[in-house]
């Protein structure tokens, strides 16, 4: 589904190199320090950055020069990025209509994404009339309603206290088995991660420094050295 092929990205003299694959339905954890280059790896994937060399293959086709527009990716960041003079309903009905303009067909499926992610109650409400839950609630909706088979999350839950967070990882959960989405979510909390994916991916210095269970992540280094870009033995 996702095949990064010796990706190159180069600037300001740093050089980052990507070389990995994740399967169907895989859901995958980046871990590393700041500036390590895990947002730039999302950005890459997501048409919004262009490697200097090597391949992107997403969902079976050559994505490595798309237009972010082409490719079968949605991403959401930690800024959920929202249109503050539109509803909620609004919001979550530009993933399929930029124009706003729906037909029967397309305001079904907002509905229903709608009653999907708990927001029935709040869609003719501003983003500034709801909470933080809420909001990123909607940005999520927004994502899914474009059907993309691949979901990128930039530390989209960071800034929600503890319980809206586990209540946003389960929602994400819940989504991504149910519709069988590939995930790639850049985190910094450990006990997050465990709560969403099995398998993790260390970047550090630039590169993979570890790529595999996240268990064995964790019983190898603390949390403190993950955030260091310090590498298991």
């Amino acid at each position: 589904m996702i095949k990064l092929d010796n990706l190159i990205y180069s600037y300001n003299k740093v050089r980052m190199q990507f070389d990995f694959q994740v399967s169907k339905a895989e859901k995958v954890v980046i871990l590393g320090p700041s500036g390590a280059g895990k947002s730039t790896l999302l950005y890459l994937i997501a048409g919004f950055k262009f490697s200097q060399s090597g391949k992107i293959l997403l969902d079976g086709k050559n994505h490595t020069t798309s237009l972010p527009e082409k490719r079968p990716v949605s991403i959401l960041f930690q800024e959920n990025n929202l249109f503050h003079h539109l509803t909620v309903w609004q919001n979550i009905a530009l993933g399929i209509a930029p124009n706003l303009h729906l037909d029967r067909a397309q305001q079904v499926a907002v509905n229903n994404i709608i009653e999907q992610v708990s927001l029935n109650n709040c869609i003719q409400c501003l983003p500034s009339q709801i909470s933080g839950g809420q909001r990123q609630r909607t940005a999520l909706a927004r994502c899914l309603i474009r059907k993309k088979p691949i979901l990128l999350l930039d530390e989209p839950f960071s800034a929600l206290d503890p319980v809206l967070r586990n209540e946003m990882l389960t929602l994400l959960k819940q989504v991504c088995d149910k519709h069988q989405l590939t995930l790639l979510m850049v985190s910094h909390n450990l006990e997050d991660t465990k709560k969403i994916a099995i398998r993790a991916i260390l970047i550090a210095e630039e590169k993979i420094a570890y790529d595999g269970q996240l268990d064995n992540l964790i019983n190898g280094l603390t949390q403190e050295s993950i955030l260091l870009g310090i590498t298991p033995r």
